[in-house]
Formats: structure tokens, sequence, C-alpha cells
């Protein structure tokens, strides 16, 4: 990641603690007993992970719960469970809690909307409530990661109703939010952090916290952390933590580099799958994809809100891929007259405050709103634009459908997403939905590739006939004419774009040889022909008519030439000194073709340069690169 200067500055400032100077108090852990009546079989324990789909990773994995007083959980904490609805563990709490509670690192992986964030917080209130109290300077106990501010408020609440039980303080840091009450809650001191990770960097290099007591790390969607680029500030924060911590990492799917980030900072970690590791949607969720061209996804947009507007639940949530559309979509949508708001990265923070409570029936976002927004009564989720990644698709149907509900996500697919055609067939094809036989057509086209640039360039035209200037065309417009060459040897080596005539004889019986050019129009085309005089064979140049506006040479009768002096002369004048003259004349004109050529070329080249930056500009509306305009 390309970070600016300010940021490469801080990320310096932090170096890795010297752990092995510092002396630390030790962590204490108390170990995990279940609570259950009776201990299960592995026969039932392994019908019961297979029927919830469940695998796991690891050695001396603890046995899933099946009860909330199966955990231990203090009399509060379960109080508050039922307090919010709850009934029972989801499987990712059943299988997730025990492994917590026994102070090992683990990977949990499940789909969105399966209860993942209290499948950490509540072991963090657990492992705060064995540790000592805190002391004034100290850090907090518990950290959570989070990509999005969004996100980071989502957990804040929850962390609210459950940390109430417990009497424990936390705070949110994140960028947009005001940094005098962030610091004044950091001074006072709180065991839960829940932070993005530039704010924490923030008051780390500012030393107005540290991480030296903090024992319980949390990862919350770790894979969109990495894939916005964070992995040196998550890099640079872990190595602010003591080394004897205990890690968790959550997550929807599973890639690369999530599987690298493990790999280098979990010990003896236990893995919970739920669900497949491939590519897997909600199968409550009914996905219906639209292929269409781009200029018709606005009209279908608009019809589509007319019959989602006639139901009696029409909560819906509308993504777009940039900022700019984002803003043109809710001035459309709402001259249409439909009550809408709209969220992305441009926002001010109170903007975005009132938006996360909204109480339109449309939300237009971009990606930001696509991973933490727990709202359960959304109905409809539209894609505008595909997303970049199949997981993003998936994340952005998964705000329908939560908590076992149904859900319809409505998908414009353009030419311009083929590429991502076979992914979306293989997530439709596991989630048992129909498939559109267009989105086949589009998987089975070929993309074009690099070597047919001229065939996906924004300027055909101009990449065609340029590509053609540089080849060795036989075309009479596009050869240079050289200059007169007098030897016949040396004629022969003329190129090939002259015609060649037929072999004629002359008047005096000899063979005379005629080659003709054509020229373009506004260039002399000149005859070269040799001619027999009294004293021997010499070349003659004849300039031919022009069709251009420049008036043709003075024709010159031909006359019988005499010698002068051992010179051969015609009406007077040399013909040596003629045929000079003629030969400096093409020369001349060859380079003011050349030049008149070359200016061209430099007005078409700086006009197409003009052409994308104002494209460009029109395209992204503040004049960024796209990169920076997605969220």
């Amino acid at each position: 990641m390309v970070g600016s200067r300010y940021e490469i500055g801080k990320l310096q400032t932090l170096r890795p603690v010297q752990w092995s100077q510092l002396k630390l108090d030790p962590i204490v852990r108390e170990p995990y007993r279940s609570k259950a009546s009776y201990r299960r079989s592995e026969r039932e324990i392994s019908e019961w992970r297979r029927s919830k789909e469940i695998t796991t990773k690891g050695h001396d994995i603890p046995d899933p719960i099946f009860t909330f007083e199966e955990s231990g959980f203090p009399a509060e904490i379960i109080d508050e469970l039922r307090y919010a609805g709850f009934t029972s563990p989801t499987p990712i709490q059943a299988q997730g809690w025990p492994i917590a509670l026994s102070g090992r690192d683990m990977v949990g992986i499940a789909k969105t909307g399966s209860g993942k964030t209290l499948s950490y917080l509540i072991p963090a209130l657990i492992h705060i409530d064995q540790q000592p109290r805190l002391r004034r300077g100290d850090g907090p106990i518990a950290l959570i990661l989070a990509p999005t501010r969004e996100l980071a408020q989502q957990i804040k609440q929850v962390a609210d109703d459950f940390g109430r039980a417990l009497k424990y303080k936390n705070t949110c840091l994140f960028g947009g939010g005001k940094k005098r009450k962030q610091q004044d809650d950091l001074e006072y001191g709180v065991e839960i952090v829940i932070a993005t990770p530039g704010r924490l960097i923030d008051f780390l290099s500012s030393n107005q916290t540290n991480l030296r007591r903090c024992s319980y790390l949390v990862l919350d969607e770790a894979d969109r952390m990495l894939d916005m680029g964070f992995e040196p500030q998550i890099r640079t924060i872990i190595e602010q933590i003591r080394p004897d911590r205990q890690t968790l990492m959550w997550s929807a799917t599973w890639p690369d580099i999530v599987a690298r980030l493990v790999k280098d900072y979990l010990k003896d970690y236990a893995q919970i799958n739920v669900g497949s590791l491939k590519l897997a949607a909600n199968h409550n969720i009914l996905q219906i994809i639209d292929v269409c061209q781009e200029y018709e996804k606005e009209s279908k947009l608009s019809i589509l809100l007319r019959e989602i507007m006639a139901e009696k639940e029409c909560k819906t949530i509308i993504f777009i891929e940039t900022k700019k559309r984002v803003d043109d979509i809710t001035r459309k949508v709402k001259r249409d007259g439909w009550p809408a708001r709209c969220i992305h990265g441009d926002k001010s923070q109170n903007e975005r405050d009132a938006t996360l409570n909204w109480r339109t029936p449309i939300l237009i976002a971009t990606d930001v709103a696509a991973r933490g927004l727990d709202v359960d009564d959304v109905k409809f989720v539209i894609n505008f634009d595909f997303p970049t990644t199949s997981e993003d698709y998936i994340h952005r149907i998964g705000r329908t459908g939560r908590c076992n509900n149904t859900g319809t996500a409505y998908t414009f697919f353009t030419p311009n997403n083929a590429s991502k055609a076979r992914d979306l067939i293989d997530v439709l094809k596991e989630a048992k939905q129909v498939i559109n036989p267009k989105l086949v057509e589009l998987a089975n086209t070929k993309v074009k590739t690099r070597g047919n640039r001229h065939m996906t360039s924004r300027y055909p035209r101009e990449r065609r006939s340029r590509s053609r200037s540089k080849s060795k065309s036989r075309s009479p417009v596009r050869n240079r004419r050289p200059a007169a060459i007098p030897d016949r040897r040396r004629s022969h080596s003329r190129s090939r774009s002259r015609s060649r005539s037929p072999v004629r004889r002359s008047p005096a019986g000899g063979r005379r040889d005629v080659r003709t050019r054509v020229s373009s129009p506004g260039r002399r085309s000149i005859s070269r022909s040799p001619r027999r005089s009294g004293s021997g064979s010499r070349r003659r140049l004849i300039p031919a008519a022009r069709k251009s506006s420049r008036s043709p040479p003075p024709s010159r009768s031909p006359v019988a030439s005499r010698r002068v002096n051992g010179r051969e002369q015609k009406n007077g004048r040399s013909l040596s000194r003629e045929r000079d003259r003629d030969r400096e004349r093409e020369r001349e004109r060859d380079r003011g073709d050349r030049d008149r050529d070359r200016t061209r070329e430099n007005n078409r080249d700086r006009d197409r340069r003009r052409r994308s930056r104002s494209h460009s500009r029109s395209r992204n509306g503040n004049g960024r690169g796209a990169s920076y305009d997605r969220y």
C-alpha cells in the first residue's frame, strides 16, 4: 500500500517494542470447563457438526455447547442474551465460545449475519473479568479492529449492551469522530477499545495510549481490512501488543492474504468454518440477475423501485460503485418521488451517523455499507453496479436475509462484467438459484486480450492508422518519395509502392524503362526516364504535373543539346546544374513533407491526451483515480 508521507512517517515512529527488556504482568487464564449435564459422545458431536456444516481444523477442539447455560457465563450475560431475544447459540457461537474461553488463538469463518460479533465479544468480557483492574496510564485489555467506522460503531452498540451488565467501559476510535472525546475516554481508562487502524495509530504515535496491557486481540472482517490495504497498519499495531496475547480472526471468506497473516501471527490456532470454503451466499436470499447494457440500468432501476415500493415491507439498499454516481442516482430517485438517503466516504460524520439510523425506505451507498450494517428489516438489495470481486457481492446481498429471514437481491450485470460471470454462476449454482441464459453466454464469451489492443482501444481508428504507419505498408499514400537518383543501377532499390509500367520503345529505337510513381493528392510525382542524346545515354528528370495549389514549373521544350567546353548544355544552360537544382528541390519538398507529417502526428497525440484527461474527469467527477473513488 502506497500511503502519504504523513502516514509513512507515523508508521516509522511506531518502532517494534523490545518485550524482552520490559517486565509485564502475567495474564490470568482460568481453564475452561463446560457446564453440560453430561458428556456427549463423539458420534453425537460429529453428527451435529455435519448437520450444521461445521468443519474444524486443529487438535483438541473443545466440544460445542447447545444452550446458554452450558457455557458457564455469568447470570448477567445470560439475562442480556434472553432480553435480546436469543433462545439458543448460533452454530458459530456454539463452537466458537468454548475455543475462545479456553485461551487459544482461533480463526472463525462464517457467513454474514451468523452472530460473529457476540462470538468474540462475550469471551472478551469474561477474559477482562479475570484480569487485574486497570491502573492509571494503562491501555485497554481487549482491542477490536474493524475496517470501517460504521462497523466499529455497530460493535460499540453491542459492547454497550453487554458490557453494562459487568460494568466494563469501552470507547470507539475512528476517523471523523470527535478526537477530544476519544482522547478523554483513553485517559480515563477503558477496558475495551474498538478502533479502525488509522485512528488507533494516531493515538499510539502521540503516546496518548499504549497496548502493553492488551492481551485479547480481535481482527473483525480481516479479509476486508486486507483488501482495503490495511496490512502495513495491522502489522504495525500487532507489533505494539505483547507477544503472549490471545488473537482471534473473524472473516466471511478465506483469501490467500488472510492465510498468510494467520501464519505469521497466530500460534497453535484452531480454525472453525461454518459452511463451504468456496464462495457461498445465504440460501434464504432470492438472487435475480438482469443482464443488460450500461445505458439501460437507470430506466430498469426506476421500474424496479415502482414494484418494490408497492410492497408492504420495502426497505431497500442500492449499492453503487463510485461516490459521484451515488449522489447522481440519489437525486434521480428523489425526483421520481421516492424518499432516499445516501452514504459514502465523502459524507461528514454527522451525516453518516444520521444515515445509520435511517428511517427512509431507500438507502443508496457504496461498499462502506456492504459490511457491518445489521438491519433486520432490509428486504431488498439492488446491485446497480456489480462489485469488483465475488466476495463483495456475497457481502452486499448479505445485508438482507439476516437472522433466518428471507430477502431478494437484484443485480444489473453488463457485458463489462463478463470476466466475473463464471464466479457468479458458481455462487448461483451453490445457492440453487435460477441462472439467466444470457449470463451463461457472457461466461462463454472470450474476453479480448491485450493482443487486440486496437479492438479494445477507446480510439480504434487512430490506433489502427498509427499501427499502419509504422508497418511496411505498400500504400502509395503512406510511402515517402526518395530523392532522385540518376544512376540506373540504384533505381532498382526504390520503394515497392511504385507501379511499373510495361517497357516501351523510344523513338530512337532503343529501350526506354518508364517508371512512374503514383503520389497522393497534394504531392509532386516525378517521372524518371533515360533519354538518349547525341553524345551518349544520360538520365534526365522531367517534372510531371502536380495536383496541388502550387503552380507547376514552366515546361521546357526538348531541344537538341550541345557540348561547350566539355559540358553538355541545353538552351545555353548546363544540364548538370539543372539536375543538381532538381535534386535540391526534391530534397526540400521531402523535408517539408516530413515536417508536416510530424506536426500532424504531434497534434493528433496532443488531442488524444486531452480527450483522455477530459474523459477521466467526467468519469470520476473529482479528478481522482478510480482506486480513490470506490468507498
